[in-house]
């Protein structure tokens, strides 16, 4: 049924969320707001599940986990249609998001037991009677926030971290998208129907601070910095631990010995897929002067063939429409130059591909995160003029560096949680990789191991094994055992 309502924009009526398509209007979902009472009883029953999935140990979590896995896969054309329906990206790339997001899932399944499991930890010589023990235990409930941009992957990043570690989860999709994760959170329940250990609460803002206050154990959020702080402000209350990822301005580093026909193809796809609602995607580039004239050309030419409204799918959140025009505007209105699109691109609801040069450095097309198909190219003198220009942001989420000869030697320098080199995004594919930033990006990791123990509590254990050679903690110390011990410390750690 189509909606008569503003293409996009979440609508709340009698209790109800409905979410429609960006594009045509239409009715994609529609969910029951969870007010704070209900936050705090789904909160309640989901300590209550923890306890029965922990008890399932390792290996019974992997299982359960692969099933799911297992029924994404064979399902993935209908999630695909959901999100493009909600979110009114392609198919092509919902099943894309998908298919990294069931990376992500089967790794955390497989290798949670091999990262978290409890291990035996090598003594030191000082306290040679004592054997130390080390296991990584779950918060009990993680509550995970999710964005509009990546319903599928973005979540299942954490949700799948947080499961495999033996946490239940009580997930919040974004208002834009609650079907999506509505779905994610059904098919769970469809392989482990016994306790609600995967659930939902959806609504506004006023939901997510309701889970941040609601007793988890830890909050994993990802959207804007500006949500981020309430979400930290929320947490700080009861000091609930947080992850989280808010958005970046990534940059793309053109080396002159770099593949060009490459550099743009890849630089083309990390700033226009999703129509550039990414928040790894490349917003800047930043290339040296021999490459710069067929970079630009290589760029203008493969993102000119982009066909809007197929290739490039509709801007999912109506006001950042308003966000991109105002970046566009102002990049030409300090000199910028569009060699294409450019101040006619936005054309509700969507944007076509722009690609601007000249920009200063002070334009918010280079500052601020615009979120849309845009894609700023400087020239500069050499790859150290370029790392210092793209670090100089108050973001560090990811970028790219394409090159040859010093191309991993510059990634290394880049201010960022994450760079690929020779490739732009492929990062977020990788499961067994960290995914996370520094600066207005964000802290926290979520994917790889670093992603498993971010949702446990690393726990310390020491065990007597035998009587102290060398008594310090102890009342009963003697002056000559005090000796002794100054003598130890002088022979083991006092020579340079």
């Amino acid at each position: 049924m189509t909606a008569t309502r503003v293409p996009g924009s979440p609508v709340v009526e009698d209790g109800v969320l409905i979410s429609t398509n960006p594009a045509s209007g239409a009715e994609a979902g529609r969910v029951p707001v969870s007010d704070a009472a209900a936050v705090g009883e789904t909160v309640h029953r989901a300590h209550e599940a923890a306890l029965w999935w922990q008890a399932l140990g390792y290996d019974g979590r992997r299982d359960r986990l692969l099933r799911w896995r297992s029924l994404i896969v064979r399902r993935i054309e209908e999630l695909a249609r959901l999100t493009s329906l909600e979110t009114g990206k392609p198919d092509a790339d919902a099943v894309v998001e998908a298919t990294a997001a069931v990376e992500h899932l089967d790794w955390a399944a497989r290798n949670a037991k091999r990262v978290l499991g409890p291990r035996k930890v090598r003594t030191r010589l000082l306290l040679a009677e004592h054997a130390g023990h080390l296991e990584y235990q779950p918060f009990g409930v993680v509550g995970v926030i999710g964005p509009w941009n990546y319903p599928i992957v973005t979540p299942v990043g954490p949700i799948s971290g947080a499961l495999a570690a033996g946490n239940a989860v009580v997930f919040k999709p974004s208002e834009y998208t609650p079907a999506v994760g509505q779905w994610l959170v059904d098919t769970f329940g469809e392989v482990v129907p016994e306790q609600p250990v995967l659930q939902a609460v959806h609504g506004l803002g006023d939901t997510g601070a309701a889970l941040c206050r609601a007793g988890v154990g830890k909050i994993a959020f990802t959207g804007s910095p500006a949500t981020a702080k309430k979400v930290l402000a929320a947490c700080a209350e009861n000091l609930v631990p947080t992850v989280i990822e808010a958005g970046g301005k990534d940059a793309l580093i053109v080396d002159a010995d770099a593949d060009i026909p490459a550099a743009a193809e890849a630089a083309v796809w990390g700033a226009m897929t999703n129509a550039g609602q990414t928040c790894i995607g490349i917003e800047r580039a930043y290339v040296v002067a021999p490459v710069y004239d067929a970079f630009v050309d290589a760029v203008v030419d493969k993102a000119g063939k982009l066909r809007t409204g197929e290739q490039i799918g509709p801007i999912t959140m109506p006001r950042q429409l308003d966000i991109i025009r105002e970046h566009i505007d102002d990049a030409l209105a300090r000199g910028g130059r569009a060699v294409l699109g450019g101040a006619g691109a936005v054309q509700p609801p969507y944007v076509s591909p722009t690609v601007l040069v000249d920009v200063p450095a002070e334009s918010s097309e280079i500052t601020d995160e615009t979120f849309g198909p845009t894609l700023t190219i400087t020239k500069v003198a050499d790859a150290d003029e370029a790392v210092a220009k793209a670090n100089d942001t108050a973001y560090g989420l990811g970028g790219a560096v394409f090159g040859k000869r010093n191309a991993l030697r510059i990634a290394r320098r880049l201010r960022s949680g994450m760079v690929a080199v020779n490739s732009t995004l492929t990062f977020v594919g990788m499961g067994n990789l960290p995914f996370g930033g520094v600066g207005e990006s964000g802290f926290g990791r979520i994917h790889g191991e670093d992603g498993l123990r971010e949702f446990t509590r690393a726990k310390a254990i020491t065990v007597r094994r035998g009587p102290s050679v060398l008594p310090a903690m102890t009342f009963e110390r003697t002056p000559a055992q005090v000796a002794a011990i100054v003598r130890t410390l002088r022979i083991l750690y006092g020579r340079k």
